[in-house]
């Protein structure tokens, strides 16, 4: 009698030991899978690569989408639409005045890409659709209003191939980030010009291949007209 008390014991010991270790182990296992990045004033980029996730569900369709071999882009075409490299292009097109924000025109064919019937291309996509006061950054090529042009220095743009760390890794990104975080934008799908597009856009986790070029990466800051500091 004596042994089966001990024996019965002994499993309702090992049942509470076991209750209590699942326990333990269980409530470790709510606690967040990673150490939150305290504020450093050396981790500044990661957060500027959010848009692309944000993005990543057209990855596939930018995949999809048919090259239109007579109207593609190329890094020519790219550039000269900028007043300088680094500069937001310039609107190749005519723009209603009375619908020129982003939400009630622009974003209709830039938020996501796609075939546009007007002009039988590919609308090209804005890595930051949601800042929707387009023509606070980006001007008309053509207007009938005085215009006065400015004195830009030349600034000498990234050559394709050559920024490879070590020769067949991946390219690094030659650019700042801030106002292009999502790198689908200039590319993936047949709106990118043909030299810099992708061939992989479902792998959205850029930069765990490309890592940026520059020494420093500095937020640039919000913008804010002369005289209206407040």
């Amino acid at each position: 009698m004596k042994k089966r008390l001990g024996i019965i014991s002994l499993f309702v010991i090992l049942f509470i030991a076991f209750i209590t270790i699942w326990n333990y182990s269980y409530q470790i296992g709510l606690e967040e899978a990673y150490i939150p990045i305290e504020n450093n004033s050396n981790v500044y980029a990661i957060p500027s690569e959010s848009g692309v996730f944000k993005r990543s569900e057209h990855a596939m369709d930018y995949e999809n989408m048919p090259v239109d071999k007579n109207h593609q882009r190329s890094l020519t075409t790219y550039y000269k639409n900028r007043a300088y490299h680094g500069a937001p292009p310039s609107i190749p097109h005519a723009v209603d005045e009375q619908q020129n924000m982003g939400g009630q025109s622009c974003l209709k064919c830039h938020e996501n890409g796609g075939f546009t019937e007007k002009f039988q291309a590919y609308a090209p996509v804005t890595p930051h659709p949601e800042l929707v006061s387009c023509k606070q950054c980006h001007v008309e090529q053509n207007t009938q209003t005085l215009f006065k042009s400015g004195n830009y220095a030349h600034v000498a743009a990234p050559e394709v191939g050559v920024n490879n760390a070590l020769l067949g890794s991946p390219p690094m990104i030659p650019h700042q980030i801030q106002l292009r975080e999502n790198c689908l934008s200039c590319h993936a799908g047949p709106s990118a010009p043909k030299e810099i597009r992708v061939s992989h856009p479902e792998r959205v986790n850029c930069r765990q291949c490309h890592v940026p070029s520059t020494k420093e990466m500095t937020e640039v800051g919000t913008f804010k007209r002369a005289g209206n500091e407040e």
